[in-house]
């Protein structure tokens, strides 16, 4: 049994301990933002927040997140008014889609740690892969967010 906090709330399942966190979001839990890329950690779609800090879930065990609080899209806020959110919704930033709550919880983890990034600052950040190309409006968008 593994006991899990996530989005505020409190999980007691019985998984495998080497499960992808990823899987036992979607597959166990029914929380379906956090999507399957690269299955390496290396594009970012499956993003979420580990105390607050960046993480691609399908490279981390279940065990090693017991009892750390977890943060996916679902849980960033139930009515999508997140400044990141709305800021994303402003600058017309998603095309199809499929990379954006990882790009979200990206941004959202860059200004927990610089309220007020530069150009440079945010494309360093921002590893994660978005197909359709669009990353000027992140960079827009991270800016509008950084204001708000």
């Amino acid at each position: 049994m593994i006991e899990l906090a996530i989005n505020g709330s409190q999980h007691s399942l019985e998984v495998e301990a080497d499960t992808p966190l990823l899987w036992v979001l979607r597959d166990a839990l029914g929380l379906t933002g956090t999507k399957f890329g690269c299955g390496l950690g290396l594009c970012g779609a499956c993003s979420v927040l580990l105390e607050g800090q960046l993480v691609r879930s399908c490279s981390v065990p279940v065990s090693a997140v017991a009892g750390k609080a977890i943060t996916t899209i679902e849980g960033l806020s139930p009515d999508g008014s997140h400044p990141v959110q709305q800021a994303w919704i402003a600058e017309s930033v998603p095309q199809c889609g499929y990379c954006q709550s990882g790009m979200i919880l990206a941004a959202v983890a860059l200004l927990e740690r610089k309220p007020h990034p530069t150009d440079a600052d945010i494309d360093a950040a921002m590893t994660n892969l978005c197909r359709c190309g669009t990353y000027v409006r992140v960079r827009k968008a991270i800016h509008r967010a950084a204001q708000s």
